[in-house]
């Protein structure tokens, strides 16, 4: 027959020549199975790198307003620079290579727009401007300035300092005093101590001339006035520096205690508390004194001294006197004593005569002595110590080494006792009281702290959480090239399988190529060999028994008998 097929022999084996080919002659399936691998992998390869690049994002600015953050987001969106918004705080992220150029570029466009100015602002200003718009610049910078400075502390979040500064002018009679007004933001679960409070009126009255401390008016988040808390506290108890005090006292003499008996009775074998009472009250007390100048040794110090002297004519004067020597003596210095009758004013005459016409007056003023004395009683002073001491039991030791507890005598404690009283500086008169008891310790057998283990710690976890994404992205990948893309690229670069006979057409039909023909199968008797194995199984049925057992085990059939 002319047109009959002929098939290649079933050893001959295909090979394509090139990759295209082999491309070619892989089977559909094989190839969208590759296609696939081949997607997965570059998705894989863009995900790790994008996971890479989102660990080195670093913070650009934080802490930023609505309209602040949307300018600077919408110039990094200009700039085609990558960012992210980090959730709860709404910090701008940008890669960390580009932090420092991007925050000179930021500054250079003015953003953020609502940072505080301080006096940089008188840089900018413009030519003719009125001397209402110079005073009010400087204010803004001024309130900028002191802004900045607040909000520098550790416990401020942010701040807003308003001054009232009023034109002074010499035409007034009675001047305004300028005032000042800050609203402070504190971070959540800080507060300020009175010093802390103290020191931001300070620092705004030192700021503006003339401004007085108690013309600073302070208030939080809340619209709680802190500057009102002063005045209302002073007679309402203690306030935050007199507890400062109170518990500096009272750990001193603890220390005192702990120094002195921890020697004797050992680490941890000792609990010691000290309540102090202190007197913050002030008092002020002013005496004059006056003393007279008595004495000969005493001072005397002469005010003022006036006297006066008249004497009359001593020619009618008539001879008087004791006839004798002492008559016919020259007249004595008359003196002023201090004390006593003063003498008679009269004068004897040479020939013992006496003018009766003289007259002396004489008037001292002394200084008295005046003492004023002032006594301020110092605040701060300690009334009454009180002071409570447990022991813990001492340990003595057998012959064997064994330790027991054993109580402290009454011996031991009362030499205790003394020592805490000297260490604290007891004073019977003031009322302190100094208590030293001895009672067994409770030890506490729990299990001791164990250290976190390595897997369990921080730098661990956070080292994981890192790395999960890169490693599960790489071990995907592995399972996508071994699963899906191997296969085929194993069947592009092995040789082809031999294929099997008749699956491959060598020619068709009127085809003028001369093909090489099959030979021609032997004439089978069919009926024959039917007959045949009829007989042969009647006649010896255990024969054909054994040679059906042979083909289905595989292997020689079993001899006839």
């Amino acid at each position: 027959m002319d047109n009959a097929v002929a098939l290649t022999s079933p050893q001959q084996v295909v090979i394509p020549a090139n990759f295209a080919g082999r491309l070619a002659a892989m089977p559909a399936r094989a190839k969208l199975t590759a296609g696939i691998g081949l997607a997965a992998l570059i998705g894989i390869g863009v995900a790790l790198t994008m996971s890479a690049g989102q660990n080195d994002y670093k913070v650009l600015y934080a802490n930023l307003s609505d309209k602040d953050g949307g300018a600077v987001i919408a110039q990094l969106s200009t700039m085609n620079v990558p960012y992210k918004v980090q959730q709860g705080s709404g910090a701008i992220m940008v890669p960390a290579a580009q932090v420092p150029d991007l925050r000179l570029k930021m500054a250079t466009a003015g953003l953020p727009k609502g940072s505080v100015s301080g006096f940089e602002l008188m840089d900018s200003a413009r030519f003719g401007q009125t001397q209402f718009q110079e005073r009010l610049t400087f204010q803004r910078g001024l309130e900028g300035e002191l802004t900045r400075s607040i909000g520098s502390l550790a416990a401020v979040q942010g701040a807003r300092v308003h001054l009232a500064l009023p034109n002074q002018n010499g035409f007034f009679r009675e001047q305004q005093k300028p005032s000042a007004s800050v609203l402070l933001t504190l971070h959540p679960g800080r507060t300020l101590d009175r010093a802390q409070l103290a020191g931001i009126v300070h620092l705004v009255s030192s700021s503006v001339p003339e401004l007085d401390p108690k013309a600073v008016s302070v208030l939080d988040q809340t619209g709680t006035l802190l500057t009102g808390r002063t005045d209302a506290s002073q007679g309402a108890g203690l306030d935050a520096t007199q507890l400062q005090y109170v518990n500096q006292v009272e750990s001193g003499y603890a220390k005192r205690i702990y120094e002195l008996l921890e020697p004797i009775v050992g680490h941890d074998n000792l609990r010691a508390t000290v309540a102090a009472e202190v007197d913050f009250s002030q008092s002020e007390a002013t005496s004059e004194e006056f003393k007279p100048n008595q004495g000969a040794e005493a001072s005397v110090a002469i005010r003022s001294q006036q006297t006066t002297e008249q004497g009359g004519a001593a020619g009618g004067a008539l001879p008087s006197g004791v006839p004798g020597a002492a008559s016919n003596q020259p007249p004595v210095a008359a003196t002023a004593p201090l004390t006593g009758a003063s003498q008679p004013l009269h004068t004897a005459a040479p020939g013992g005569t006496t003018g009766i016409g003289g007259r002396r007056d004489a008037v001292t003023n002394y200084e008295v002595d005046k003492t004023v004395r002032v006594t301020r009683n110092a605040s701060g002073a300690v009334k009454r110590v009180n002071a409570a001491v447990v022991v813990n039991n001492g340990q003595t030791v057998d012959a064997k080494g064994k330790k027991t507890a054993v109580p402290l005598t009454t011996e031991e404690i009362e030499k205790l006792t003394a020592l805490v009283k000297e260490s604290i500086g007891f004073k019977q008169e003031r009322g302190d009281s100094v208590k030293v008891i001895n009672a067994p310790f409770k030890i506490e057998t729990g299990a001791a702290p164990t250290e976190t283990p390595w897997w369990r710690a921080p730098d661990t976890l956070d080292m994981v959480r890192v790395a999960a994404v890169p490693a599960a992205l790489a071990i995907v990948a592995l399972l996508v090239f071994f699963g899906l893309v191997k296969p085929g690229v194993r069947a592009l670069l092995s040789p082809a399988l031999p294929e099997p006979p008749g699956s491959r057409l060598n020619a068709i039909a009127d085809d003028s190529a001369s093909l090489p023909a099959l030979p021609a199968p032997a004439a089978v008797r069919t009926g024959e060999h039917i007959e045949s194995a009829r007989q042969m199984a009647r006649a010896n049925p255990a024969a054909v028994a054994g040679i059906l057992r042979g083909w289905v085990d595989g292997g020689p059939a079993a001899p006839a008998r």
